[in-house]
């Protein structure tokens, strides 16, 4: 597309996010919230709307909402009504969905995250409880569509932001912050390509300077990230490609091809007097107490955006080394208890990020696998700051010998190998004699002035040493000993 004409208008993005909760059991009943279960087998009467049953309100499932909306900075709603949403589900059995209308748990509230300008604040308009539909399954060998109703009542957040995204790069940081914050909070596994969570873009442009948005076009069926991005890209060129020419942008909600990049038509959007609204008969209104509500802030956990800026700025590190450790709460919590017992930082942040990394990714592993404790790999930074062992020696041959043995010291281990570097004057002065003794024509380049000759020096040195030879005392009497012939 022409800058000229894309730079005439701006985009107003709104994004709709559903989290599935981790539950053992459904949002209204006991049955299991299993992934991958045979299909139809985790229903009960309950699940499939048998008459005369009745719901009844998991409590974790608040819980963790609660968490949710803490996190996001929202207010929590004390007295929660929930409502029927009436619309046709072929795979919801009551032919409704139990929801939040009119008293979501959650209200305002903001997300933030990094932009080319730096920090920005993602306003929120809501977080609310509802449950999930069944699955309509539509197999090559079939020719009727079947239904798994394994997923109906599996519980569900809906997280709503307001229309306050600008771009698909924005709308890339936001979903990443809110994936990493069900995670950090343990209550989504945040796997968008199993549909644990899931995205709707709610998307519309308009001229600049103009008073009100455009018609805004609801997208679906996005399984990552990354076609999010796409999807948003995309409608935002087709929008503007259709009001050049002169046509009506229709509200509708389109779904995504990932193969072909490209949104198609599915049905004009619905408004909401269409889903009839009206409270459920069968849930009394939830009460969220003072007490309840202080028993959940205090277990909250630590927070990715905090622990980047602590990191940041308490701690002194690099922003991209606060962002790789706070990606994922497995590592940050590892490296949360390695600075609990050294102050050297930056180093504790080079061997998470670099040795405990490198294992962890190619084992496939999570941080809580790793085998060396912190105190451990403390010990063998230690050796390291104390020049008894070089960086090399200690990530190449102490590193994985502590694998292997993880109950070992690092000192232990580095005995065995006999890699204790030696800074004894005694034993390394007769080594670079003999270099010296042996390499005269380079001792009289270094007369003449080449003094980058001495990394020769030292590389002979190291080697007859066998690596043990402390580096910078040998450097030393190296250059010592050059004066002195």
């Amino acid at each position: 597309m022409n800058k000229a004409i894309r730079d005439k208008y701006t985009a107003v993005i709104g994004l709709e996010v559903h989290a599935q909760l981790l539950t053992s059991s459904k949002i209204y009943n006991a049955d299991s919230t299993e992934y991958g279960s045979l299909p139809n087998t985790n229903v009960g009467v309950i699940t499939l709307a048998h008459p005369g049953t009745l719901p009844r309100l998991n409590k974790r499932v608040v819980e963790y909402a609660i968490k949710i909306g803490l996190a996001c900075h929202s207010s929590i709603t004390r007295f929660n009504i929930f409502d029927r949403k009436n619309y046709f589900y072929p795979d919801l059995p009551k032919g409704y969905q139990i929801t939040q209308d009119r008293t979501p748990i959650c209200v305002g509230g903001y997300v933030t995250i990094d932009t080319k300008d730096g920090e920005r604040n993602i306003e929120l308009h809501r977080i609310h409880i509802e449950e999930d539909a069944g699955k309509s399954m539509h197999l090559a060998q079939e020719i009727d569509t079947l239904v798994d109703f394994n997923r109906a009542g599996v519980p569900l957040i809906e997280i709503v932001s307001e229309p306050d995204i600008k771009n698909s790069d924005e709308a890339y940081a936001y979903l990443t912050e809110i994936r990493k914050l069900v995670r950090y909070l343990e209550i989504c596994d945040g796997n968008m390509e199993e549909g644990s969570l899931r995205c709707d873009a709610n998307i519309s442009v308009m001229l600049n300077g103009a008073s009100e948005y455009g018609k805004k076009v609801e997208v679906k069926n996005m399984n990552s990230m990354r076609n999010v991005q796409r999807a948003i890209d995309h409608e935002i060129e087709r929008q503007i490609e259709e009001i050049e020419k002169g046509n009506t942008i229709p509200s509708e909600t389109r779904t995504f091809d990932a193969g072909t990049g490209l949104t198609y038509s599915m049905r004009t959007k619905e408004e909401l007097n269409d889903y009839r609204y009206f409270p459920d008969p069968d849930l009394s209104p939830l009460v969220i107490s003072d007490a309840w509500l202080e028993e959940v802030k205090a277990s909250m956990p630590a927070l990715p955006r905090t622990l980047y800026n602590k990191y940041v700025h308490e701690y002194k590190l690099s922003a991209y080394d606060a962002h790789v450790l706070t990606d994922s709460k497995d590592i940050a919590m590892y490296f949360e208890e390695v600075c609990k017992i050294t102050k050297n930082y930056k180093a504790a942040s080079n061997w998470v990020m670099g040795p405990v990394k490198s294992y962890l990714n190619e084992l496939a592993l999570s941080a809580d696998e790793f085998p060396i404790a912190a105190t451990v790999l403390v010990e063998l930074m230690n050796l390291v700051d104390e020049n008894k062992i070089s960086f090399s020696i200690a990530s190449q041959r102490v590193f994985p010998e502590l694998l292997k043995n993880p109950s070992k010291s690092a000192l232990e281990v580095a005995q065995q190998l006999n890699v204790i570097q030696d800074s004894n004057h005694d034993s390394i002065i007769p080594i670079i004699e003999q270099v010296l003794k042996e390499f005269p024509l380079k001792v009289e380049e270094y007369k003449n002035g080449k003094k980058g000759i001495v990394g020769m020096f030292m590389g002979e040195v190291m080697k007859r040493s066998k690596g043990k030879a402390d580096p910078k005392v040998a450097n030393e009497l190296i250059t010592k000993k050059l004066e002195e012939v």
